[in-house]
């Protein structure tokens, strides 16, 4: 049988990176075995489900690579076929109508309470004459078997047991005639022909009440993972100060998709000591028998340090397409793809996030200045170093584009340096303050050339005007 997982976000908010994690996984887990994956939009909850949302569940998935094999698919356009196998349940006598006022249940369980007893609803129209009901207010209500357990092999958790005793009977239907979460999620996993369901361990106290309805429904059971949750460093379920953002906002803090997907997969996962990975071997080698069963501790700083690794080893094009997108945010002028692919290897290890690099390589994307580091003028520049800062405009101004290459650079330059009995760093970061503004930047030769004769002649005589 194919593999078939499902990753079934609700839209009421935008992609987290604890959701981002488990459409990784269930991605990951497809391509490793000749899988299939399915996007479902779990959208019946109307009031708080936004078009926005789905929206940025989509651009975050993109974003990562997790494109989905099949889909979106949204919930709500089956709720005809869901309402059809609640009913069937009710005709076989695997469900019932029950009146029960929200006062009614209020009293029990507060009872239930006074008494020492686990609150939960204690059956009383299970065995009520369905004809006795006339037309009064109802929900449907799932008869979950009693005696006896349920069972199931976890792929990550092991064994998990569940006596029946401890489950009530849930809500198939509510009163407003809509169908609740564990019959839809049941009724869509069988016809999407899900074989794996792989989410978080939150959810498997569904999954007995997911299995019993499997079986009434006499659909097949598909297989169930369920992955522990992410942490802070502080050992609280991961929240917004953890870093449990929007997967986008990843993106707007300048980080990468294989960065963001190699640091995710390795919050319970691993493959000997191997720490860094491609997206092409992750999708060869994962599996989701070997995750860890342990909470996963989120650190931004390690994906810090392995953003920067993989800015370091990837492709210039692939990191042109996210340079140009920050670039396109600021509102800067895009120099166009070719400059972009002879700008990046400059900045690639100076780097550890995109938007570092946009600003360290900001200088070659505008046309003029409007700041200098004014304690780098006062630390690296004197009237003293002027003669040989004009010195050195003059004869790059005599130097002809033709001729606007590495050595012939390189060479004014040192006859500047011996005309005035200067070395190198004297000169170099006075003049590079004036080309770039700041104290850092490529070497000072690569510097010229990547910033073009008309801008640095340009950008000399500007300082020069300014540090009088």
């Amino acid at each position: 049988m194919t593999l078939r997982t499902r990753f079934a976000p609700s839209p009421t908010g935008f992609l987290h990176i604890g959701g981002a994690r488990t459409a990784l996984f269930c991605h990951l887990h497809a391509r490793a075995h000749g899988g299939t994956t399915v996007l479902r939009i779990e959208d019946t909850d109307r009031q708080r489900s936004t078009r926005e949302a789905v929206e940025a569940i989509l651009g975050g998935m993109h974003w990562m690579g997790l494109d989905p094999d099949e889909g979106p698919f949204f919930q709500s356009a089956h709720h005809e076929r869901h309402l059809a196998e609640a009913h069937r349940l009710l005709a076989e006598g695997r469900a019932y109508r029950c009146t029960c006022s929200v006062e009614e249940l209020d009293a029990m369980r507060e009872e239930q309470r006074e008494k020492g007893i686990k609150p939960r609803y204690d059956g009383r129209c299970r065995d009520r004459d369905p004809a006795s009901l006339g037309d009064a207010s109802s929900v449907i209500r799932f008869k979950t078997p009693r005696g006896g357990e349920v069972a199931w092999n976890d792929l990550i958790q092991g064994e998990i047991r569940f006596d029946n005793d401890e489950l009530d009977d849930l809500i198939l239907v509510r009163s407003d005639g809509s169908p609740t979460y564990n019959l839809a999620v049941v009724v869509d996993d069988y016809d999407m022909a899900i074989t794996l369901v792989l989410r978080g361990e939150d959810h498997i106290s569904n999954t007995p009440r997911q299995i019993h309805l499997l079986e009434a429904l006499g659909y097949p059971r598909p297989e169930y993972a369920h992955m522990p949750l992410l942490h802070g460093a502080d050992g609280a379920k991961l929240s917004k100060r953890h870093g449990a953002v929007s997967v986008l906002q990843y993106r707007e803090e300048g980080f990468l998709p294989a960065a963001v997907n190699n640091y995710l997969v390795r919050l319970g996962w691993s493959h000997g000591d191997q720490e860094f990975f491609t997206m092409q071997e992750l999708e060869r080698l994962f599996d989701v028998t070997r995750l860890g069963r342990s909470a996963s501790i989120f650190n931004q700083e390690k994906l810090l340090w392995l953003n920067g690794q993989h800015m370091r080893v990837a492709d210039p094009a692939d990191l042109a397409k996210e340079l140009s997108w920050h670039i396109e945010r600021q509102g800067l002028p895009h120099p166009g793809q070719d400059r972009l692919l002879a700008i990046i290897p400059h900045f690639q290890e100076r780097s550890k996030t995109m938007v570092e690099m946009l600003e360290k390589c900001r200088f070659l994307l505008v046309d003029q200045l409007h700041a200098y580091d004014d304690a780098g003028i006062a630390h690296h520049y004197s009237q003293a170093l002027r003669p040989a800062m004009e010195d050195l405009c003059k004869r790059l101004k005599d130097l002809e584009q033709s001729l606007w290459e590495l050595p012939h650079v390189e060479a004014v330059f040192k006859d500047v340096l011996a005309g005035h009995q200067l070395k190198m760093g004297k000169l170099a970061q006075p003049v590079r303050l004036a080309l770039t503004g700041t104290t850092v930047s490529p070497g000072i030769y690569e510097t010229l050339i990547l910033l073009g004769r008309e801008r640095t002649i340009d950008r000399l005589e500007r300082f020069l005007s300014i540090v009088q």
